[in-house]
């Protein structure tokens, strides 16, 4: 089980945030999210937003901290990334 999360460099609502993904299945990620205690809310479409105050919970839990870039490739080549609509 491996699961990733990229710096908190996006900002939103007044905070900087981290995207938590699974490059095995949605039933991993979602599994995780909940152990280290994020809301259900917190998915979108295929991530986790992660505030960055919780950025550490996720690593010390077993998140793999890895660029926003490769944390994309990752989410592509599993087949899991998800357009958003527009």
């Amino acid at each position: 089980m491996t699961l990733y999360i990229d710096p908190p460099n996006w900002p939103g609502h007044g905070r900087m945030w981290s995207h938590l993904v699974s490059d095995v299945s949605f039933d991993e990620l979602h599994a995780f999210a909940a152990s280290i205690g994020c809301p259900p809310r917190a998915f979108d479409g295929d991530h986790y937003d992660i505030p960055a105050h919780r950025y550490e919970d996720a690593v010390r839990a077993g998140a793999v901290r890895i660029g926003s870039k490769e944390l994309v490739r990752r989410l592509t080549e599993a087949g899991l990334r998800r357009r958003k609509r527009r």
